[in-house]
């Protein structure tokens, strides 16, 4: 190689390199896209863990197929990790179809995996809620109980779709229930099971206007924001609603409907949840929808959207993209 030649290739090397010093992020993604990753998932539970944005969403197919869970992590919101079957039924012997519908939590240094299970459809069947139990965010779970821990249907509410919200250290309600009933229940501390309120009741129903399954709450500035999906789950008209109470346990008057079917878009958004990240206040939504290509019952896929708030600290309707959210790390 002649001397005029070996110049030109190192100006060009070093000209590369600069560029890329200039730009760290330029062969990296920018926004997560919708869906936020591949395959059929639904339901979605959106927590944060350690710095880590976490996801535990249900497996999206024929009930008898839905017999194990995948959880995604992410630093930033776009780029995501899968961990596959943190928790199936080889270890859940109880549970033999329809695992839907993850709750998590963290607890001294512990973490906790609520979900249903079979579906039941009465109380001679076995089913319902259960509780598992791992060391790490991404399992593997152990089944806590080796039982469900709710197998009955108290005020019409079928067992399924809880969601535990988390009032103070010593204090962890479970909101749950399908078929247009909600209850809330009183969790013991170490969440092997309920206890009665104050009050001794066991079992308080809280269902709003317009409920039919998916229940989630948040606080914010004060308030408790509890949210819901309404409509059939397998229809496009499937959306999410809220209202914001002084109370976790309401009254809670429906005020409007914030997520809904887009027909640019997709249909049947539902089933939500809401991740907050603290450092910048930014608040995100994360949901099922389906696909307009899609017709089958469980083609759902789980996507992510900006949450944001008025001056009066109602919630803005999400309008749902396929650009998905921008990167933000913890």
């Amino acid at each position: 190689m002649n001397k005029q030649l070996l110049l030109f290739v190192l100006i060009t090397l070093f000209s590369a390199c600069a560029t890329n010093k200039s730009n760290p992020v330029a062969n990296r993604n920018e926004f997560s896209s919708n869906p936020i990753v591949d395959g059929w998932y639904a339901d979605p539970e959106g927590i944060v863990y350690d710095n880590q944005y976490w996801i535990f969403p249900t497996y999206s197919d024929l009930y008898e197929k839905q017999v194990f869970f995948d959880c995604f992590s992410s630093p930033d919101l776009v780029n995501w990790t899968k961990h596959e079957r943190i928790i199936d039924t080889t270890e859940v012997k109880w549970a033999h179809m329809a695992m839907w519908a993850p709750g998590v939590i963290e607890k001294d240094d512990k973490y906790y995996f609520f979900f249903a299970a079979n579906d039941i459809q009465n109380e001679n069947e076995l089913g319902g809620i259960g509780v598992a139990m791992a060391e790490q965010p991404e399992g593997p779970y152990r089944d806590l109980l080796g039982k469900p821990m709710i197998n009955e249907i108290v005020n019409g509410a079928q067992p399924i779709d809880q969601y535990v919200f988390q009032e103070n250290d010593s204090t962890y309600y479970m909101f749950y229930g399908g078929w247009r009933h909600c209850n809330v229940v009183l969790l013991k501390n170490d969440f092997t099971g309920i206890r009665p309120f104050p009050d001794g009741e066991i079992y308080k129903e809280v269902t709003p206007e317009g409920y039919t399954e998916g229940p989630f709450m948040f606080r914010k500035n004060g308030k408790y924001y509890f949210m819901w999906s309404e409509g059939g789950w397998g229809n496009p008209d499937y959306r999410v609603a809220y209202s914001i109470s002084d109370s976790p346990l309401g009254p809670f008057e429906r005020i409007g409907t914030i997520l809904e079917q887009d027909p640019a878009v997709a249909t049947s958004a539902g089933h939500h949840s809401v991740i907050h990240n603290p450092k910048n206040d930014d608040w995100y939504i994360v949901y099922h929808r389906r696909p307009l290509t899609e017709t089958h019952r469980d083609h759902r896929v789980t996507c992510i959207d900006k949450m944001e708030f008025d001056e009066q600290g109602l919630i803005k309707p999400v309008k749902m993209t396929f650009g998905g959210v921008s990167t933000n790390k913890l």
